[in-house]
């Protein structure tokens, strides 16, 4: 078999069956295990998956907020309407950057009262329109990709926080791997977000559940709350489930 041939069939593998284990593709290749991780470590640095001990899991796609915002749908909406219905009249919150988290800002319903605290530009753009909500936005470099403020002031603003709830943006989240991202920089913003809220949101469609990225921000039991969509099936969640994540599926 060509490289070219065993790449293919890895990935066809990989995205039947949601991870691979290297001993499984030599015996299945019939090639030795030195093939198999040139063959990995190729397709890792291509961006098409993630390597990790002993084999690879699906990596989440990585876009600019901009083309991340052309692609807002209709589970997206459902996900952060269900999301908003958490949030309580006088409860103080945090919303990390992120398109899914942004919508949120649109579904918060005009009557609720509470403060919010963001690093997210357009967040804050958005609640500036809200009657009532307070909005206080943490100052720091910014990340234009992500349109969000980073770096050392906003993660030691965050530390004099003390939040009920934090809508935390994210790419990629595994049971056994944890909350991951592609870039370092963001990883300790969102770690002392966790850090300072008493509840922990992660909004998520199917396609994010599962895969991995270079850069941990912490294990799963960090979140409090799973928000996805009904297409999300029950034997991908149940494992999210058995960690004592509570699951909230949004139905349209």
């Amino acid at each position: 078999m060509l490289k070219e041939e065993r790449q293919r069939y890895i990935t066809d593998r990989l995205q039947r069956e949601g991870k691979i284990l290297g001993t499984d593709l030599v015996i299945q290749l019939k090639v030795s295990e030195d093939t198999i991780r040139r063959d990995l470590n190729e397709l890792a640095e291509a961006g098409i998956l993630q390597r990790v001990h002993g084999g690879a899991l699906p990596r989440a796609r990585s876009s600019s907020y901009e083309e991340r915002l052309q692609d807002i749908n209709s589970a997206k909406i459902t996900i952060a309407r269900a999301a908003a219905n958490l949030i309580h009249d006088g409860q103080v919150i945090i919303m990390d950057s992120g398109t899914t988290v942004h919508e949120i800002a649109n579904q918060i319903p005009l009557n609720r009262q509470a403060t919010v605290i963001t690093n997210s530009i357009p967040v804050a753009a958005t609640l500036a329109r809200h009657p009532n909500i307070e909005v206080q936005v943490l100052g720091g470099k910014l990340k234009k990709d992500a349109q969000a403020m980073i770096g050392v002031p906003v993660i030691e603003a965050l530390k004099q926080i003390r939040a009920d709830l934090c809508f935390l943006g994210i790419c990629s989240l595994h049971p056994e791997i944890g909350i991951s991202m592609p870039d370092m920089e963001e990883i300790y913003t969102k770690r002392t977000m966790i850090e300072q809220a008493a509840e922990v949101v992660a909004v998520s469609e199917a396609s994010k559940l599962g895969t991995a990225a270079p850069y941990i921000v912490g294990p799963i039991t960090s979140l409090t709350y799973l928000v996805t969509d009904t297409s999300t099936n029950e034997e991908s969640l149940a494992s999210y489930k058995q960690l004592g994540i509570q699951i909230i599926r949004a139905d349209s």
